[in-house]
């Protein structure tokens, strides 16, 4: 997945993640272009998840 099409559909991204993992902040899923790494870090410490598993999570919303 690249910056371009995470960013595209992230609004709605972010939503099923909120809807998913109720402990997700606004701030954990603050989107920012070169802030990618940093959100992906969050969300790794946040759900115990690897980055593919969260790159395959979110591609699965």
């Amino acid at each position: 997945m690249n910056t371009t099409e995470l960013k595209g559909t992230w609004n709605e991204q972010k939503g099923k993640l909120k809807q998913r993992f109720a402990q997700l902040t606004d701030n954990d899923l603050i989107f920012v272009e070169g802030k990618k790494d940093e959100m992906l870090g969050r969300l790794q410490i946040k759900l115990g998840k690897t980055k593919e598993e969260l790159h395959k999570l979110i591609a699965s919303l």
